[in-house]
């Protein structure tokens, strides 16, 4: 059922597509638009930095089921899409009812009334069919029909955008959890290892071979590790509610698969076409279809200056005495009418030059976002360079600090260092572990981040699909 809704209003969506592209070389300098578009994109040099793949389900490379079903199950339950998908049928609604105005408007009355006046009784009876014609010799309609075709693609693209967010939300709500399992593994192995080293300590302390600073360095150490497990279970749940709220459920409603090393997976940033999935982006779709809207308004009121020209009329039959439109006469009456608010003009000028500073406002945020997305996907780079980097550092580290602790272990039960060394070399290795899982972890975001800003694509894929 929700994807038959779903099929529906893409298709409805193309519909509007169809219109308002075809309208807007009135409306949006559309070559000004793509040209400020490829300039940004040009000089960010972006796709040199990106391999020429399909990112279209970009996800399914972390080769987990449960992630591809959690992501599966917040394109279909979650209640900001559900509202945002409502929003959009009522855009398209509000189009159908202002197309409606280039037809005539009326409808069919039928009356009786019977009457009294000194003692004389009349009775009479009609129906007549009336109708307003409002001609859009002008085009003031024709205007307000555009508005409304740009208000229902903003909703359109408003809808793919928070689809964007959803899909990349889930991943990192799922790349974090999995973090935190692994990294409360971490603290508990160091915890069981503290408490044997412990009570190997006392028993040495008692047998006068190993002294109290010993002992209570590692009580204080394992004290500091058991202060951990209350974050890192905090983590857990605010990551479970993350994924819950995302998939329409509650946080006792939702169970995570804890043994799927999602750390492990590769994940590739491979986008076809960068700079076109710079220019394809939801937002970027949104303020330029704000900005018509807003234009189309403008031109609206302009519009209003003008004289208002329409036809009325009404066609019937009229029953004289008698109420039951028996022994009737027919009726008819054609009125055209010119309607000119010249007293008005004071008002009208000033709603037209309102609403064309609203239409500059429109224009001027659409270059801010079109320069945001550039700067978010420049950015993106840069974050995705740095973590790669970071995690190869990271991985050096704890590959040298475990070396180190394996050989402080070596030279301990030899005799040679004392045990605080032991010590002080296994607290460089958890750190070190650590930090290699946090920076496996961030390495994984920044990945999820670059799909994010590169969205035009598969963000088009997904919502034609869904």
């Amino acid at each position: 059922m929700i994807k038959s809704v779903k099929n529906k209003m893409a298709i409805a969506a193309l519909m509007v597509t169809s219109t308002i592209v075809s309208g807007c070389a009135s409306k949006i300098d559309e070559a000004q638009h793509q040209q400020l578009l490829e300039s940004f994109v040009e000089r960010a040099n972006i796709a040199s930095n990106l391999s020429e793949q399909d990112e279209t389900n970009w996800w399914y490379q972390l080769n987990s089921a449960q992630l591809n079903e959690l992501v599966n199950d917040s394109l279909a339950k979650n209640y900001d899409l559900k509202t945002s998908q409502l929003q959009l049928k009522s855009a398209l609604a509000r189009l159908g009812a202002q197309k409606a105005e280039y037809l005539p408007q009326g409808g069919f009355t039928v009356s009786a009334k019977r009457t009294s006046l000194a003692e004389t009784i009349t009775r009479q009876s009609e129906a007549n069919l009336g109708m307003d014609w409002q001609l859009d010799l002008f085009g003031r309609v024709t205007a307000l029909v555009d508005a409304a075709n740009a208000s229902a693609m903003s909703k359109a693209e408003q809808l793919r955008l928070l689809k964007v967010d959803i899909v990349s939300s889930v991943v990192k709500g799922y790349i974090n959890y999995q973090g935190n399992i692994q990294k409360q593994r971490i603290i508990t192995n160091q915890i069981e290892a503290l408490k044997q080293s412990i009570a190997v300590l006392e028993v040495r302390v008692n047998e006068g071979v190993a002294s109290e600073l010993d002992l209570n360095r590692t009580k204080a150490q394992l004290s500091q590790q058991q202060a951990l497990l209350p974050e890192i279970k905090y983590a857990q749940y605010r990551d479970l509610s993350t994924l819950a709220l995302l998939t329409g459920r509650l946080t006792n409603e939702i169970s995570v698969n804890t043994k799927n090393d999602i750390l492990a997976s590769s994940l590739n940033v491979q986008i076809a076409q960068p700079n076109n999935a710079i220019a394809l982006r939801p937002d970027i779709n949104q303020a330029l279809y704000n900005f018509s809207q807003a234009y189309s308004l403008s031109v609206s009121a302009s519009k209003a200056l003008l004289p208002n020209i329409s036809l009325s009329g009404f066609a019937g039959i009229l029953g004289l005495n008698n109420t039951r439109l028996v022994d009737t006469q027919q009726q008819w009456q054609v009125s055209p009418q010119i309607e000119w608010s010249l007293l008005s003009y004071p008002a009208l000028l000033a709603q037209k030059e309102a609403q064309e500073f609203l239409s500059k406002a429109a224009y001027s945020e659409y270059q801010q976002v079109v320069l945001k997305a550039i700067n978010e996907s420049e950015l993106s780079l840069q974050l995705l360079v740095k973590q790669t980097n970071q995690k190869a550092f990271a991985e050096d580290r704890f590959k040298h600090a475990n070396n180190a602790f394996l050989q402080a272990q070596a030279m301990y039960q030899e005799g040679q260092i004392p045990y605080l060394e032991l010590l002080d070399a296994r607290q460089d290795v958890l750190i070190a572990e650590k930090s290699n899982i946090d920076s496996a972890i961030s390495s994984l975001i920044a990945k999820v981040s670059t799909y994010q800003a590169f969205n035009g694509h598969w963000s088009h894929k997904l919502t034609v699909e869904n």
